[in-house]
């Protein structure tokens, strides 16, 4: 029999977070509505059209970590409407590679950057084989287009990857990649993600998007990004609220390069330095722990042709911060 916790769409982290932004009753009236324990048709096709997916999961310690499957469009199928089938193995330096289980919860962001479309959908792992994951649906719900760059991107089949280097700091390279991305995806975690059937309490991955540089790097190793008007859900920032772990990803489009970094986050909800930013309606800062650099390790290419967000128009940016 389920609890009125199973039944809940957000947990108390997020409603905290709602009720800070004077947005809890509207968040309440429209959750049920919006995010569902199954995969509407249009996302279950829009899945299936993708040459990858963004994977948050978490490892043997709980620290949430951000991966990416690739494949030609069509390794991802629905066979229902509460499964989702991903034909699709882990590279041995990705995060997740370790990470996958029979039960373990497991997030998925799919996103189209050309038609800036993206949807979620957070579950469980009920099956793994050779064949690829069978994810059961727990919560499934579009977001809108906001601050995702317009780029193409293609399956392309690569015979070997560059190495990996691992280390606990940013070096001058993986510094380069930050200075540069006007993308990253983040993964988070509720504590109890790994106890019980409660819908709300896993892991959850999401997408930031800004100008050229508006991820800064400190030399004290700490990263600083300006958290712009989203969909009000609050699924990254209330997971934070109750567990201060992030994974993220940082992709090099021209290069293939990942960027996995573990880090220990901090919301910013008042300071001199978030009136500055123009647009930025809280700070988000992120200790760096550990540093995993995979170097041309996907088989994707992106077009030269970029497209940054009109909705980035009127955002602000370090220097003048």
């Amino acid at each position: 029999m389920e609890s009125s916790d199973d039944l809940q769409v957000f947990h108390p982290g997020e409603c905290l977070v709602q009720a800070r932004a004077g947005m809890r009753e509207r968040m309440a009236a429209i959750g049920e509505q919006v995010i569902r324990t199954f995969m509407p048709e249009q996302h279950r096709t829009f899945f299936a059209q993708l040459p990858f997916v963004m994977v948050g999961s978490t490892d043997a310690q709980g620290q949430p970590w951000t991966s990416v499957l690739a494949n030609p469009p069509g390794f991802m199928s629905s066979p229902d409407a509460r499964h989702l089938l991903i034909r699709a193995q882990p590279a041995v330096a990705a995060p997740l590679h370790g990470a996958l289980a029979a039960g373990a919860p497991i997030a998925l962001l799919g996103i189209e950057q050309h038609t800036r479309r993206r949807n979620r959908m957070n579950g469980i792992v009920e099956r793994i084989d050779d064949d690829g994951l069978l994810i059961g649906v727990r919560q499934s719900f579009g977001n809108c287009p906001k601050y995702i760059q317009a780029r193409q991107v293609e399956y392309r089949d690569v015979e070997s990857t560059g190495p990996v280097h691992s280390t606990t700091a940013l070096n001058e390279l993986t510094r380069q990649i930050i200075a540069r991305a006007d993308t990253l995806f983040i993964a988070t975690a509720h504590p109890g993600s790994h106890h019980g059937s409660t819908r709300s309490h896993g892991v959850d991955v999401s997408h930031r998007g800004g100008k050229p540089g508006f991820v800064r790097a400190d030399g004290d190793g700490t990263l600083t990004i300006p958290d712009f008007a989203g969909n009000r859900f609050f699924n990254t920032l209330g997971n934070i609220m109750l567990n201060p772990r992030a994974g993220l990803l940082f992709i090099d489009f021209e290069t293939g390069d990942l960027l996995y970094i573990a880090a220990d986050a901090q919301i910013v909800f008042d300071s001199p330095e978030l009136d500055a930013f123009a647009g930025a309606e809280r700070l988000l800062r992120f200790k760096v722990r550990h540093v995993r650099h995979a170097v041309a390790s996907l088989p994707l290419r992106w077009g030269k042709e970029v497209q940054i967000s009109p909705f980035l128009a009127n955002t602000g940016n370090w220097m003048t911060a």
